[in-house]
């Protein structure tokens, strides 16, 4: 352990969602996990972002172009929140409307995923991280190519800093203690871990 390690964990008072560019052209592009298990991921980080109320930003890059408009799962889970269609900007945090929402959240905790893993969340993990943010990275609600590009960027984000985490690892860090909440979490997990509702499931048998 390097010395003066401090564990920075995620705190929900002090985080924010960033679900960049899951748009219906890019999505296509992803390789490194089936498609049915990546768009779970992707709607279970954001179910997480629902459950814990954190302030949650959706952009997407040159939707007329060939990559598309964003899946039709998430604008309906976030209703309210900011939605920033970007013209051009490959990298999000080049577009001034993506960071000055970034900024009205008012926190310094930044939880980003996106398609693809190397470009549309590395660029702006990279970006937020010289801008002073604490950046955790969600991999497996993150996709690209094949598993080369997905190994690379997640050094080079790893080395700048990132804190590379999963999604259920986000939740559980969030969460903290399971007596804060076990069945509204515990329904969560069942929704997205088909396993985990056998978990419940005897849990619910033995009260």
């Amino acid at each position: 352990m390097p010395q003066g390690f401090k564990y920075n964990r995620l705190v929900k008072d002090d985080a924010a969602c960033l679900l960049v560019d899951h748009q219906s052209g890019l999505i296509s592009l992803v390789q490194d996990f089936s498609p049915g298990e990546f768009k779970n991921n992707v709607l279970a980080l954001a179910a997480c972002a629902q459950y814990f109320k954190l302030p949650t930003i959706l952009t997407t890059s040159f939707e007329a172009g060939p990559n598309g408009p964003l899946v039709p799962e998430l604008r309906p889970m976030f209703p309210d929140a900011p939605y920033i269609a970007r013209p051009g900007n490959i990298n999000a945090w080049d577009n001034e409307d993506f960071v000055n929402a970034v900024k009205q959240t008012g926190r310094k905790q930044l939880i980003i995923a996106g398609v693809v893993t190397e470009v549309c969340v590395a660029f702006p993990a990279l970006s937020a991280i010289e801008a002073g943010y604490d950046v955790f990275v969600v991999t497996d609600a993150s996709g690209t190519f094949n598993e080369v590009t997905r190994h690379a960027a997640w050094a080079r984000m790893a080395a700048a800093g990132v804190q590379l985490m999963n999604w259920f690892g986000v939740a559980c860090e969030l969460h903290r203690d399971w007596r804060n909440d076990i069945e509204g979490l515990g329904a969560l997990f069942s929704n997205y871990i088909p396993n985990y509702r056998n978990l419940i499931t005897s849990y619910e048998a033995r009260k």
